[in-house]
């Protein structure tokens, strides 16, 4: 374990000492969130991401164990595990090079190697690769027997040995993936007879680049018009410079017996190595894709859901429609359902007057505050209808993206939420609630459903599972869970809690009518100490007996924070949330061997602003009154959008015509940028200049440069 702490501690950039304690707390089922939030002084604060990395390296090098247990056994059962072949296996800490060490005693299929040495060319094989001899055909004549007819078949035997050895020796397979890390090239050919169907992917008819060059993106679409049967993808370096590089190793003179080893060379580079190491690389290059892909995904998802919340307003939220009518829902400011209706505001029926009626009537009725539109079909023709109306207060309307919403409403989820209501129902629910706090609605939904990131379905499934799911278990843990409100699948993403822990949560909840304070959480069913360790500060009391129960301060420092009160001669009440007295305290005065400086400075934020919810403001957005359709844009119009989807390649962005449009990277600032993060966010309100519209292809071409964004 030294040497892996060692190692990672080099890898992930930080101190073996930090790599030690962490590794610890994770052994000891501690949770990143936990660890990251409430374990600053065993690790140095480390945040999120380098505890995350730890974890995940220390998972390769097990993974990397247990396959060196496994090729160290097969060998020894072979009888052919010496003392050297033993430490070179156990000191390997790259992958690629402990597989190209197992290959000469991997278990093979029959080969033209096994043929050749089952008919007994495996002497003349060793003869041939020294060349040392002279009189070659000679000596291949005592080779011929009723198998090997010729002395032609006997040296095609020989140079079938020789071309496997060859490729199992370590030293070729450096020198193939030396010309591959430099020079190989990605290509990309059209399927004979599949011009027509696979016109899609016509960027990559008759395609080639540099494969270090190849963006991810670019890779995965290849792969997929491979997939589809429409592509065919090779990678190639520069084969006769490989060649060359492999005769310099193992050709020694330019008589028969040197000739006779580049022969195998050759066949062995094209027929074994080359196709081998080609698949490594496909598979190398795909999973970097995969990770790049993935990332794009995570940052855009936590950008979404940590998007800014209404908070607990009553919403009134219209799922737009035409034929059918606008599905209309009132909520009260705990997103509970009070009402729901259809109106008919727009062709074929156009019933303004009783929509309007009817909509000023609940209003009033239901003290509605917003109102939230989905931002689907008939979207901006609602919202026109909805701005008209004269209401006798001020209420705010906000067009919501419903990405997502409508597999909410067909899921178990939604089914068990509101048995007694239909899909348009629960889909005009999820639209409100999504306004009124996006990170608790979009929980309850597939990650992939939500509509943000690039080719999310091309990529390994599990690690995107994975890595969506941690996402979404930071922003639950970095905003917070209001314990007497939260819905199971909120809470079964909270620091230590998980499905079965945050139902009995719910249950509990239903029989006693709630939770006072953070101890009661200890009478939930299969509630151990553990468990309510990781997870009890991430969880919110609003009217707690104790005021710090609604806050992010860990019980197991509650004592801390009395003394502190004690010291000020101030009740626990007066403390918090009062930045005067909480600026007052002596940080130094409450150090010991178990708190230190960036736990007290964690309390001391909090005393401040207890429970601060870390998400912005939301801010009111409007559409251009003059754009409705992607036929009432111009080239040179400057638009308001939104932005709904960030890639590598640029931004997309919603001008409110049905149909984003996209800003290429190339054209979100006036200067160079490599990531576009570093200039847009999900959610963010810019201004863009229309630079093409192509109706029939449905597509918009949008641009940042030169206009002015704050």
């Amino acid at each position: 374990m030294i040497v892996f702490e060692e190692l990672i501690a080099r890898r992930v950039d930080v101190s073996p000492r930090q790599v030690r304690n962490t590794i610890d707390l994770l052994e000891k089922g501690a949770t990143v969130p936990f660890i990251s939030r409430y374990r600053k002084e065993q690790t140095g604060s480390l945040d999120e991401v380098q505890i995350t990395n730890i974890r995940d390296e220390l998972n390769k090098l097990k993974e990397l164990q247990k396959r060196k247990e496994h090729i160290l056994k097969t060998i020894e059962e072979q009888g052919k595990l010496s003392s050297e072949l033993k430490k070179q296996i156990e000191e390997c800490l790259d992958p690629v090079e402990l597989e190209d060490i197992y290959l000469p005693y991997k278990h093979k299929r029959k080969t033209r190697a096994t043929v050749a040495k089952d008919r007994g060319l495996e002497p003349l094989a060793k003869i041939v690769m020294k060349q040392e001899e002279m009189l070659l055909e000679k000596l291949a004549l005592k080779f011929i027997n009723e198998e090997v007819e010729t002395v032609e078949d006997a040296l095609q035997g020989a140079r079938d040995i020789i071309a496997e050895w060859i490729n199992e020796n370590q030293g070729a397979r450096k020198i193939i993936r030396y010309y591959f890390d430099r020079g190989a090239v990605i290509y990309s050919k059209l399927v004979k007879g599949k011009e027509e169907d696979g016109i899609k992917f016509r960027d990559y008819f008759d395609f080639s680049e540099a494969l270090r060059k190849c963006p991810g993106h670019r890779i995965l679409a290849m792969r997929r018009g491979e997939q589809e049967g429409f592509l065919k993808i090779s990678l190639e370096p520069d084969t006769e410079r490989v060649l060359d590089a492999l005769a310099d190793r193992f050709v020694k003179n330019p008589y028969d017996t040197g000739q006779q080893v580049a022969r195998s060379l050759e066949d062995s580079y094209k027929r074994l190595m080359q196709p081998s190491i080609e698949n490594e690389y496909k598979a190398l290059y795909k999973g970097k894709a995969d990770q790049e892909a993935i990332k794009v995904f995570a940052d855009n998802l936590r950008q979404l859901l940590l998007a800014s919340p209404l908070g607990q307003k009553r919403v009134l939220a219209l799922d737009p429609g035409f034929r059918s009518g606008c599905k209309l829902v009132c909520l009260d400011e705990y997103g509970s359902l009070l009402h729901n209706a259809t109106i008919y505001p727009h062709p074929p029926q156009k019933d303004h007057a009783g929509s309007s009626r009817k909509v000023s009537a609940l209003v009033q009725q239901y003290n509605i505050e917003a109102i939230a539109i989905g931002n689907g079909t008939a979207s901006r023709e609602t919202e026109r209808f909805i701005k008209k109306m004269r209401f006798a207060k001020e209420i705010e309307v906000y067009v919501v993206n419903e990405s997502g919403a409508s597999i909410y409403s067909a899921s178990k989820i939604a089914r068990e939420e509101f048995p007694d209501y239909d899909v348009t129902v629960r889909g005009a629910v999820s639209i409100g609630r999504r306004l009124m706090d996006p990170l608790a609605e979009l929980v309850k939904i597939d990650p992939k459903s939500i509509g943000v990131g690039q080719y999310q379905h091309d990529v390994d499934q599990g690690s995107l599972k994975k890595s969506l799911d941690e996402i979404v278990e930071s922003c639950v843990n970095q905003v917070g869970v209001n314990l007497n409100t939260a819905s199971k699948q909120l809470l079964s993403y909270v620091s230590g809690l998980g499905p079965v822990l945050a139902q009995n949560i719910v249950d509990h909840r239903s029989e006693t009518g709630g939770f006072n304070s953070r101890k009661e959480l200890k009478k939930v069913p299969r509630m151990g100490d553990k468990a309510f360790e990781q997870c009890a500060g991430f969880l919110r009391i609003e009217g707690a007996e104790n005021p710090l129960d609604n806050s992010a301060v860990h019980p197991e420092s509650y004592h801390i924070v009395k003394r502190m009160a004690a010291d000020l001669n101030v009740d626990l009440g007066q403390l918090v949330n009062n930045e005067s007295l909480a600026g007052q305290i002596n940080l130094n005065k409450y150090i010991d061997g178990n708190t230190g400086l960036p736990t007290l400075k964690d309390i001391q934020s909090e005393l401040e602003k207890p429970g601060r919810d870390p998400r912005e403001q939301i801010e009111v957005f409007e559409f251009s009154q003059d754009v409705y359709s992607m036929e009432d844009m111009k080239p040179g119009m400057e638009l308001p959008g939104i932005v709904t989807n960030i890639t590598k390649f640029g931004a997309f962005v919603d001008v409110g015509v049905k149909q984003d449009g996209l800003v290429h990277i190339s054209q979100l600032a006036d200067r160079y940028i490599s990531d576009p993060n570093d200039v847009v966010k999900i959610h963010q309100h810019v201004k863009v200049r229309v630079l093409e519209v192509d109706v029939p292809r449905k597509r918009i071409q949008l641009s940042m440069k030169g206009v002015e964004n704050s």
